[in-house]
């Protein structure tokens, strides 16, 4: 699959199949994820790999929009370490930016992923830090299930005109 068709065709899957995702892949994924572009080139972000069965269920009780992690064999969590700031607050731009190379390399590996956002909301981002004994300077930007897709959706046409502007509002 290439790049355009990978970015076109992606959705936000939250059923899986109870098929693992190998190491292989997911090793992949997070190359394609430490790819992303970064403020100063500073690469401010971590990656927990999550497979354990415990851990997995236990997320929904802190991200109340999570239950798809309870049928993924895989979730990566996507953190900024404020340690490794150099230009203040764009941690978050350049974690976003991994996230999103996260969900195309998924795509393009015919898997499916969805986006579950953590930060900022303040009880999650403690939640996470807690559930995965993460250092008060590691913040949680998004956790994400990847799996075999259990569910498939169509095509979504999200162009609009509307929102382009040429060279001034």
């Amino acid at each position: 699959m290439d790049a355009m068709e990978a970015i076109l065709s992606r959705r936000s899957i939250r059923k899986y199949t109870k098929e693992a995702v190998p190491d292989s892949i997911v090793k992949e994924i997070l190359e394609a994820a430490m790819s992303a572009p970064s403020a100063g080139n500073e690469q401010p972000w971590h990656f927990v790999i999550i497979n354990d069965r415990k851990i997995l269920d236990e997320i929904p009780k802190v991200h109340p929009y999570s239950q798809s992690v309870k049928t993924a064999s895989v979730a990566i969590l996507v953190c900024g370490d404020l340690k490794l700031e150099v230009h203040k607050d764009f941690w978050v731009q350049d974690c976003s930016a991994a996230t999103e190379n996260i969900l195309i390399a998924v795509q393009a590996k015919g898997l499916g992923a969805v986006w579950l956002g953590i930060h900022p909301i303040t009880e999650r981002v403690k939640g996470m830090q807690k559930l995965l004994k993460l250092p008060d300077h590691v913040i949680p930007l998004a956790v994400i299930p990847v799996g075999y897709p259990d569910e498939h959706k169509p095509l979504a046409n999200r162009f609009n005109t509307a929102r382009i502007h040429f060279n001034s509002w």
